[in-house]
């Protein structure tokens, strides 16, 4: 018992001298009241315990784990997945990555004192960790008391697993998005969905989601937040004139036009403005857009983050007094 208890004091103390001395080497702080509030993270690495089932145990496994094991599947089918030669190989691979989960167990920590700070009605999940086969649509999975994260999705950007994905997806399969999903998941709780379908309505939704994580990872870089690479939002940045100026003159903000998503909200390799500038540009401008309007707002205007989180695009807008970056 006493040793168990030594072992959680030495972790959380490392934990506070980790905070401490980031937070001395950043502008960005942790909030002392945040850093007092108490959560508890569970961490159920099912991967790991999949990885020893056998024909003999593997009721075992089932019975502590019964949603990972749906009824109409038998027996058979779970000893032989736990037997193909991709699922060791998989295996292997995540074993190399993400052998020891302290790391990632802190950041959670933070994580949820945030949550817990921000939206005091959040309840702690149980974090279980598994192999999806590589399921990249789905890295991140949030449901009720759980949640699913699908740790072959995390490898890094350049791993053989993932040489026929595009790499504006692939770019941010690292283990240092592993956090920043987490993140964006549970958040999508609160946030109320588009109330429209125009593109103003859009942007400030995945705004919502961009400023929200900000708030909920104060210590993390803002590319690792959004999901840029630094050097792509150094071109946001730098463009961010001209690309208000574009959806301006083109009356595009309260457009439905049913293009626009796929050219500036949606993942992709690049933003189609049509021109010769388009293969510079990374994906999803229009998301970027929309975080520097909900910032603008929450700068410019004395509002609780629940009551933002519910406000339509539209009045984000008129009220955030948004002026582009020159």
């Amino acid at each position: 018992m006493q040793s168990n208890i030594f072992l959680k004091m030495t972790r959380v103390l490392s934990f506070l001298f980790l905070v401490l001395i980031f937070s001395c080497t950043s502008e960005k702080k942790v909030k002392e009241e945040v850093l007092a509030i108490d959560v508890e993270v569970k961490i159920n690495r099912f991967d790991k315990k999949f990885a020893l089932v056998t024909p003999e145990n593997i009721w075992q496994l089932k019975n502590e784990y019964p949603y990972m094991f749906p009824e109409h599947y038998p027996d058979s089918i779970w000893i032989q997945k736990s037997q193909d030669t991709l699922q060791k190989q998989l295996e292997e691979e995540v074993a190399k990555v993400f052998s020891d989960f302290s790391e990632y167990e802190d950041e959670i920590t933070l994580l949820f004192q945030h949550l817990k700070y921000y939206f005091p009605e959040f309840d702690e999940p149980e974090i279980v960790t598994l192999i999806s086969d590589v399921d990249y649509r789905n890295k991140v999975i949030y449901a009720d008391s759980l949640v699913v994260v699908g740790l072959d999705n995390f490898l890094g950007a350049d791993h053989f697993f993932y040489i026929d994905i595009y790499r504006y997806i692939s770019k941010n399969m690292i283990p240092e998005q592993l956090t920043p999903e987490i993140a964006e998941a549970i958040s999508e709780r609160y946030i109320t969905p588009p109330k429209s379908r125009t593109f103003m309505e859009l942007m400030v939704y995945y705004g919502k989601k961009a400023y929200v994580k900000e708030l909920l990872m104060p210590l993390y870089d803002e590319h690792r937040v959004f999901g840029y690479t630094e050097d792509e939002l150094d071109w946001a940045k730098a463009n961010e004139m001209e690309i208000w100026r574009y959806f301006v003159e083109r009356e595009l903000l309260f457009s439905t036009d049913p293009q626009l998503p796929s050219r500036f909200i949606n993942l992709a390799p690049f933003s189609k403005f049509y021109l010769e500038l388009d293969n510079e540009s990374p994906g999803s401008l229009g998301q970027y857009m929309g975080w520097q309007i909900v910032r603008a707002y929450a700068k410019n205007n004395q509002v609780d983050i629940k009551q933002l989180l519910t406000l339509s695009g539209e009045e984000i807008y008129k009220n955030s007094r948004f002026k582009p970056r020159r």
